[in-house]
């Protein structure tokens, strides 16, 4: 799959939801203890709790576990009970997912992603696909575009600008129009600084002119 203006847009506008899951987003990556309960305080009631719940589990891969444990932490102060569970232990199952998954965010690029990470070392690419595309991101409690602008988030706010602008592809790939990644970017303005948000700025125009 690749991003084109001939293909359907499957988010075509930044809800209120979305906009504070893509915020806690942000948060969860870089914030403070302090900074993640007030952001999850916020969103609690107003974002739906399994998106949340997938976007704590997602963060592992972007920020690591220690964030992503007390960001559970903190979540489970508003929602003590703990939901989607599963977890297939199929690592077939899950390699072909996350093959599927893997496709869809990178598109045409897809070929090239696997050479080059496989050059990097031949397990961060298998750990790639079976673990972070197909165990955690092909979970089906959060659809993959509103993921993709979580990872834009992650990205953004802790200046990791390669991946940010493979996951920014990646999110237009996948079917979010344009204009919500700009309302996205404009959400996250106050929590990026205003050097930071220049430049995220710049590297989202150099995406959209490709």
């Amino acid at each position: 799959m690749t991003a084109s203006v001939e293909e359907p847009r499957t988010l075509l506008a930044l809800d209120d939801a979305t906009r504070e899951l893509v915020r806690l987003a942000a948060v969860v990556a870089v914030g403070s203890e302090q900074a993640i309960r007030d952001q999850m305080a916020f969103a609690h009631g107003g974002v739906p709790a399994a998106w949340v719940e997938e976007l704590v589990l997602q963060s592992y891969l972007f920020a690591g576990f220690p964030r992503a444990l007390n960001a559970m932490r903190e979540w489970r102060r508003f929602e003590p009970d703990v939901s989607n569970q599963s977890d297939s232990p199929d690592v077939e199952a899950r390699r072909g997912d996350g093959v599927a998954t893997c496709s869809a965010v990178y598109g045409s690029m897809y070929d090239r992603l696997r050479h080059n990470i496989q050059a990097l070392h031949p397990l961060l690419d298998d750990w790639m696909i079976t673990e972070g595309y197909g165990k955690v991101l092909s979970r089906p409690a959060l659809d993959l575009g509103r993921r993709e602008l979580c990872v834009v988030a992650a990205c953004a706010a802790s200046d990791q600008p390669r991946q940010l602008h493979s996951h920014l592809h990646g999110a237009l790939n996948v079917g979010v129009a344009p204009s919500v990644i700009d309302a996205a970017l404009d959400a996250l303005g106050d929590l990026l600084g205003a050097e930071r948000a220049r430049s995220v700025g710049l590297l989202w125009a150099r995406v959209k002119g490709k």
